[in-house]
């Protein structure tokens, strides 16, 4: 059995591979998301992640499409004790930005998409540096003294305003972050590493890493003069394009077989190394996509191979 991990400060105990609901509604209809998310569940993985935006980019489609089918599945299953949800505020196309009145309605909203009475960890999706700290904080504040949110999370966001909002909390005795949703992979480390990363290990804030795959090109499925089908494939095949992305992969398809893993795997299990990771995210649209991601919750990469990678990627 993997054991859990505890997210930051808070009381909340997460599998270490973050399920991202980003597909579901999009690439992968209700029916298929239900069985990604079983065969999830049957692992043992408790630690969901969607926005109220998925998948709003999709002609046809309002938003919420992801939170409504994750809704469905709980109820259906009757285990909403047992999953953490995470979802996000500031991108719906109907509840933009983070006011205070907007981050309440947007909660209320999700709140009946995912059809429950608590989301688990609330994100604010897009940091808008216009919208005082003070008002985000207290709107967060709120919801959580309402019962509607257990805990607070900021995702995209700057070191800056993150001391801000963490001065903020611990000043006015408020709701305080417990964990950061940064851009990071092996392909893209300076959207995290640095003053973002040394703060959240500073003040305890777990991280929870999105394009842990960056879009899918750290599986390994993307080579010269190979075609993917996949919705994401003109931004992952970019990387090939790079000397960094070449030695990233050269690297991971050697370790990936020094271990009989996978390359995702590989990738995921150099992110959860790093300094403040708990759960990277990472989405399969499909059953069989999600054995290489599960992997991760048990694949150590020795120092020497942590090492490599690094390098690799620099």
């Amino acid at each position: 059995m993997t054991s859990l991990r505890t997210l930051g400060s808070s009381d909340l105990e997460v599998f270490p591979l973050s399920l991202g609901g980003n597909v579901f509604g999009w690439t992968a209809d209700e029916e298929t998301s239900f069985a990604v998310l079983d065969a999830y569940a049957a692992a043992g993985g408790n630690f969901i992640d969607t926005a109220d935006s998925y998948s709003a980019w999709i002609e046809g489609n309002k938003g919420g499409e992801s939170e409504t089918i994750i809704g469905k599945w709980v109820k259906a299953r009757g285990n909403r004790d047992d999953v953490v949800i995470a979802t996000k505020v500031s991108q719906h196309p109907e509840y933009q930005g983070l006011s205070a009145a907007n981050i309440k309605a947007a909660a209320d909203a999700s709140l009946r998409r995912l059809d429950t009475d608590h989301i688990d960890l609330y994100y604010t999706h897009f940091d808008k540096p216009e919208v005082p700290v003070e008002e985000i904080i207290g709107a967060l504040d709120e919801l959580v003294k309402a019962g509607k949110v257990r805990h607070i999370a900021a995702s995209n966001i700057s070191a800056d305003r993150l001391r801000a909002s963490l001065d903020f909390s611990d000043r006015e005795g408020l709701a305080r972050y417990v964990a950061l949703q940064p851009h990071y992979n092996l392909v893209s480390r300076d959207t995290y590493e640095g003053p973002l990363q040394d703060l959240a290990a500073k003040e305890g804030l777990s991280a929870v890493p999105y394009f842990s795959l960056a879009s899918g090109f750290l599986t390994g499925k993307y080579r010269p003069g190979t075609t993917v089908d996949s919705a994401r494939a003109e931004g992952a095949a970019k990387h090939l394009q790079s000397e960094r992305g070449r030695q990233v992969l050269t690297a991971l398809d050697e370790i990936a077989a020094a271990h009989g893993a996978q390359v995702a795997t590989v990738a995921l299990a150099w992110l959860a190394a790093q300094p403040t990771i708990t759960a990277p995210i990472a989405s399969a649209r499909t059953v069989d996509q999600l054995p290489a991601l599960l992997e991760v919750a048990d694949l150590k990469l020795t120092d020497e191979e942590l090492t490599r990678l690094t390098r690799a990627s620099s």
